[in-house]
């Protein structure tokens, strides 16, 4: 099965990685920590894919961050609560445990042995909070911001800039005190001096570096895992997609094939290639696969346009396939479009304004449909299944005066940035006197739109949602304002005109369904034998959690996960390196195994 096409170079090394996302460049650190010859193929110009778009969050629970706070968490809390969310049927017992048991690990590995810091996800909490096992906080980590100078040219060169949907004129703004300083410029002098300093420098950086260099969430995380890469050796070449595996004569996977921009390259992979090339997201042939989206194209995706199945592909050549058995084949997100000057449209994602007092969401007839402060994934999966078949699935938020003037409301910022910039310019944010004329030029049910805001009015001067239970859990409290002066931080009526409405609609940060893996995420055939030497981590892989979002940080938290353990598997370590313990630890219910035929 060798494959024989002509190339111009030949490569060798250890482990060939396809996609420098958080899994690939974790699974690239951790092999050529323990001596391995590394190689990772970007297809784009620049690495990160996904992750450096994302907020950079990464659910580990039981990490060593949270112990040093002193929150040590018994793991069954852990399964407990996983079990509650994703139900028996879909729990993937050996998988979970080898996630449980290696988390901890991989942030030890990387605070102790790479450049990349942690600052911990203290007050994150759990999107189920009623659910058994659900956690308050201390179960995420991100990326520890930093200033980029400090980072070799040759380093920046491959890091993209901060998502511009995301960002303030490229400037990126972490949830948490960063946020609350930029929410609060205008009402507090600390914060607007805060905001004074943050924002000079970067008009300083724009002029002098020609970028951003006050580097947060995803960025922070890829920029920091390129450094460590880096350091310890690993080869990173971008613009050079894999184009086809390579085989032995015992059908093993031994290499791949890259077109580089030097020309076709025949890399030899001695002991695997991994799959980390951001699942399929923006391939529309195989997004018919998401529900009411027959032709692919009702769906917006916040991944970049590489992450179109090409991991897959190479799968499906050496015999893997789809698993596209969980609840759902996509971690949803709800999103408004942006339509810009110059011709492009933009993809924003509804992650924090939904959960805001005097924020609502309404279908077409005026009514709410869900608990708009629960997760995301939560608010897209109830629009789907409310907006009755042959409609669009669509919804509109809505929020008063104060909402936009004091909040991120859709793409549009809060003040001193006038609203006109969204409302007249951009157009990406409807603006009425009246609530039946935001419902006429909205296309809503006013009548509908009027008695939902009379009865979420009315309950929410008394801080309850009978309708859907907003505000009940430490989620919903966490994502609302308490200093809005109302009984419940994620409650409050509707005040005075304007009126404001964005138009919701279904997209996406990634794929759930995937390459289906085993418990050591090798790459499995339907028959159950497993496609010796090759890989698949992130979202390349399908879901661990069965197509459920259990928490905030599930996709990312995930993916290093297994990268890590990937690459200890292939470099036959035996000891976990931030302790020295021999795995695995006395609570791990799973089974582990160390790859002795690569060593």
């Amino acid at each position: 099965m060798m494959t024989h096409t002509k190339t111009h170079t030949e490569w060798q090394c250890d482990v060939l990685i396809a996609g420098s996302g958080a899994g690939g460049l974790a699974a690239a650190v951790t092999a050529a920590h323990h001596g391995l010859k590394v190689i990772v193929a970007e297809r784009a110009a620049v690495c990160g894919g996904a992750t450096a778009r994302s907020g950079g969050w990464a659910w580990v629970p039981g990490n060593p961050l949270a112990k040093a706070d002193g929150v040590n968490e018994p793991r069954d809390d852990f399964r407990n609560y996983l079990k509650a969310v994703i139900g028996e049927a879909g729990y993937d017992h050996e998988r979970i445990e080898v996630f449980l048991e290696n988390a901890p690990h991989m942030v030890g590995f990387f605070e102790n042995f790479t450049p990349l810091k942690f600052t911990p996800g203290a007050k994150i909490c759990d999107i189920y909070g009623k659910l058994p096992g659900a956690g308050t906080g201390h179960r995420s980590v991100a990326a520890t911001p930093f200033y980029a100078a400090s980072l070799p040219k040759h380093l920046l060169g491959i890091l993209p800039d901060q998502f511009k949907m995301t960002s303030f004129w490229g400037m990126g703004i972490m949830a948490g005190p960063d946020l609350g300083h930029f929410l609060n410029a205008m009402r507090n002098p600390r914060s607007f001096a805060y905001v004074a300093r943050r924002t000079a420098v970067h008009i300083w950086d724009k002029i002098v570096h020609r970028r951003n260099m006050q580097m947060v969430n995803g960025l922070a995380l890829i920029a920091k895992l390129v450094q460590a890469a880096d350091e310890k050796g690993v080869q990173i070449k971008v613009n050079s997609p894999v184009g086809e595996l390579l085989f032995d004569e015992g059908g093993r996977v031994c290499g791949a094939l890259l077109d580089t921009p030097e020309g076709k390259v025949k890399v030899h992979a001695a002991r695997g290639v991994v799959l980390a090339t951001g699942g399929y997201p923006a391939n529309i042939g195989r997004r018919k696969n998401f529900p009411r989206n027959p032709d692919g194209r009702h769906h917006w995706t916040l991944a970049p346009d590489e992450a179109d199945g090409a991991g897959l592909a190479l799968a499906e050549s050496a015999g893997g396939y789809l698993d596209d058995s969980g609840r759902s084949p996509a971690a949803w997100c709800p999103v408004s479009l942006v339509d810009f000057k110059d011709g492009s449209t933009g993809v924003f994602p509804h992650i924090a304004d939904r959960a805001k007092p005097g924020v609502i969401g309404v279908l077409q007839n005026g009514r709410r449909f869900v608990n708009e402060a629960d997760g995301y994934y939560d608010y897209v999966s109830a629009m789907i299944r409310a907006v009755p078949e042959g409609e669009t699935v669509q919804s509109w938020l809505i929020g008063d005066a104060r909402v936009i003037r004091r909040y991120m409301f859709g793409y549009a910022k809060p003040r001193p940035i006038p609203r006109r910039l969204y409302t007249r310019r951009l157009k990406c944010v409807v603006q009425a006197d009246t609530l039946d004329g935001l419902a006429e030029q909205c296309g809503i049910d006013p009548v509908g739109l009027m008695n939902t805001v009379a009865r979420f009015n009315q309950n929410a001067k008394k801080g309850i949602d009978p309708d859907f239970g907003r505000g009940e859990t430490p989620f919903n409290r966490y994502g609302g304002d308490a200093s809005a002066g109302f009984p419940n931080p994620s409650l409050a009526p509707l005040g005075k005109g304007p009126y404001y409405a964005v138009r919701v609609l279904p997209g996406s940060f990634g794929t759930f369904a995937g390459i289906a893996v085993n418990a050591r995420s090798q790459v499995i055939r339907a028959d159950g034998g497993t496609v010796d030497g090759l890989y698949a981590i992130g979202l390349d892989q399908k879901s661990v959690f069965g197509g459920n979002y259990p928490c905030g940080g599930i996709n990312i938290g995930p993916a290093m996960t297994f990268g890590y353990a990937v690459a200890r598997d292939l470099a036959g370590a035996r000891r976990y390196e931030d302790d020295n313990s021999a795995a695995p630890s006395p609570d791990y219910q799973g089974s582990l195994h160390v790859d002795t035929q690569a060593v």
